[in-house]
């Protein structure tokens, strides 16, 4: 007789979505170019293309990232004139970053390579699981928004 328990079907169905978007999401990166901007670098320009100009301090707790991590990946982004930095005028000491219009063209672009491939992939699916995956998705996106930490 083994002493390993049985996982709950809860941690049984965490495992199975995990594998599901890890896959998915390693095929969506593999997808992408060759000279793409990094997981890193594009979760920032999203970051300052949905919430606004941001300081440094705000991209990294909606990231659950150290600041000190993003440090080299926010000069690249100013170097190649995807971001600005000005003076926060509400704190003179941080700085405000905000994606330029080379940034928005720069994730156009990345979203669109993505979503052509997902796009030619649905297209083997019916209407009713493309369907289940747009309600997955939102989920997701609700799932992604709880506070990091520990697990429950």
């Amino acid at each position: 007789m083994s002493d390993e328990t049985q996982p709950s079907p809860t941690a049984q169905q965490a495992a199975e979505i995990r594998q599901g978007v890890l896959r998915l999401a390693w095929r969506m990166r593999a997808r992408r170019a060759g000279n793409a901007l990094s997981s890193t670098k594009l979760a920032i320009l999203g970051h300052l293309h949905a919430a606004g100009p941001s300081t440094p301090g705000e991209i990294s707790a909606a990231g659950d990232h150290q600041p000190q991590a993003l440090t080299r990946a926010l000069a690249d982004l100013a170097h190649d004139d995807l971001l600005t930095r000005t003076r926060d005028d509400r704190d003179r000491r941080q700085a405000l970053l905000t994606i330029t219009a080379a940034g928005r063209d720069a994730l156009r672009a990345d979203m669109a390579e993505r979503d052509a491939w997902l796009a030619g992939a649905l297209t083997d699916l019916t209407a009713t699981e493309r369907e289940v995956l747009r309600l997955a998705a939102r989920l997701m996106e609700r799932l992604a928004a709880q506070p990091g930490g520990a697990a429950r």
